[in-house]
């Protein structure tokens, strides 16, 4: 029986690792939000994942989170649609589908304009979620306890998304000694951008190759026509061009799902329009998460040197935990080379198979998780969950999803010393 259910459980996971390399566009059809990008609100499905290798036993886990589902990160969005809509609708201008819109939109206005950057009640279950599903996967390395340390941006949603996660982690075990920071002296494992970082430098910026032939990718720029239309009358006397009258209510309608407030703008919009222009939207989303990857720089040295303490024994750890931005881990995804992020494809068409702007979701996570054989002179084994998957990294390895934990810390530390 019990080879049963291993052999069960191996076709399981073969069948969740294919599911990752189905082709972009037919991921879309089975979920049409992933075309929401980094808006795509994180899942709840946990996907089988692949047994540890015979002999082996997961021990430290570490790893980067993006905050969880929020309301809009500024206040230019709602300020912005809101007097675009008033001005349209004292001139007249708005469809009978563009009255209702504003209708529900003055409803939710009192709470849109409160709410600007905080976490929403789905952001925090996400990270919940994404604690226990974690506990649940790797009970050896929490049953005993042991001490963590997470550490968060200053941002109210990150130190938020990091408390529930450790909270809920708690919960799973009370044996467990969890220290939270977000300070200053953590800002460059975690956000080395941020202006009050005391280690903060400038790290020279990337380019895609794909640009030099951007010009050969027929871009859909019938969106924006079709929007403006549903909306509005005419968009004479108005504030703002098309192209940023079209954008703001694109950016509304793939953010409501992160703050329950599906269904505001009817028909204005539909996912089948949003699928239709994703391969243009995920190219500019490609162009800033590679042109930012060596800003990244510091976080992949963190994770090296807080690894290397825990395996030479001077730290007791058996985790730490990171609580950030998409513009760092979307970054850190193409820095580490994550399921081939880094392939820098010249053709544009080809940059959908490298990267997904969904893969950096919210509360989107890289945990690298750390294996030790029975034996002292057993090589040391890590797999790496993007987003809860098993991802291909970017050495060569004979057991995926395992690698060794020395050709890959030579790799990254070779990106780093190239750079610096």
């Amino acid at each position: 029986m019990k080879r049963f259910l291993t052999s069960i459980l191996t076709v399981l996971c073969a069948i969740a690792a294919l599911a990752q390399n189905v082709p972009a566009l037919e991921q879309l059809k089975a979920d049409p939000r992933k075309a929401y990008g980094t808006d795509y609100p994180y899942g709840f499905k946990m996907e089988p994942i692949t047994p540890s290798p015979r002999g082996y036993n997961p021990f430290y886990i570490t790893g980067y989170a993006r905050h969880g589902s929020r309301y809009y990160w500024n206040d230019r969005l709602y300020k912005q649609l809101d007097t675009l809509l008033l001005a349209a609708h004292e001139k007249q201008l708005l469809t009978d589908e563009g009255e209702a819109f504003y209708a529900r939109f003055l409803d939710a206005k009192q709470e849109l304009m409160t709410g600007i950057s905080e976490l929403s009640d789905l952001g925090w279950q996400q990270h919940q979620q994404i604690a226990r599903t974690m506990y649940e996967r790797f009970p050896e390395v929490f049953w005993k306890g042991g001490n963590v340390l997470a550490i968060s941006s200053l941002s109210g949603r990150c130190v938020m998304s990091m408390s529930a996660f450790c909270q809920e982690l708690v919960q799973c075990n009370p044996k467990i000694e969890i220290r939270e920071q977000s300070s200053r002296f953590t800002l460059d494992g975690v956000v080395p951008g941020d202006k009050e970082n005391p280690a903060y430098r400038e790290w020279p910026k990337a380019k895609p190759r794909y640009e030099a032939n951007s010009d050969k990718f027929e871009r859909d720029n019938s969106l924006h026509e079709k929007v403006i239309s549903r909306v509005f009358k005419s968009t004479e006397g108005l504030p703002g061009n098309m192209r940023s009258i079209a954008g703001n209510l694109v950016s509304l309608y793939t953010s409501l799902p992160n703050i329950d407030h599906e269904g505001m703008m009817g028909d204005i919009l539909t996912d089948a329009d949003i699928v239709q222009n994703w391969e243009t939207a995920n190219l500019g989303s490609y162009s800033w998460v590679f042109r930012d990857q060596n800003n990244t720089i510091p976080i992949l040295k963190d994770f090296l040197k807080k690894a290397d303490a825990v395996l030479d024994g001077s730290s007791d750890r058996i985790a730490d935990f990171r609580f950030g931005h998409d513009s760092y881990i979307g970054p850190l995804t193409v820095l580490m080379g994550l399921d081939g992020a880094d392939l820098d494809p010249e053709d544009p068409y080809e940059v959908k198979n490298v990267y997904q702007n969904w893969k950096t979701c919210k509360a989107s996570t890289i945990h690298l998780v750390f294996y030790r054989g029975r034996r002292a002179t057993d090589d040391i084994l890590v797999k790496c969950l993007l987003n809860g998957y098993e991802v291909t990294l970017p050495v060569a390895t004979d057991s995926f999803p395992y690698y060794k934990w020395s050709d890959l810390r030579a790799c990254w530390q070779a990106k780093i010393d190239a750079v610096e």
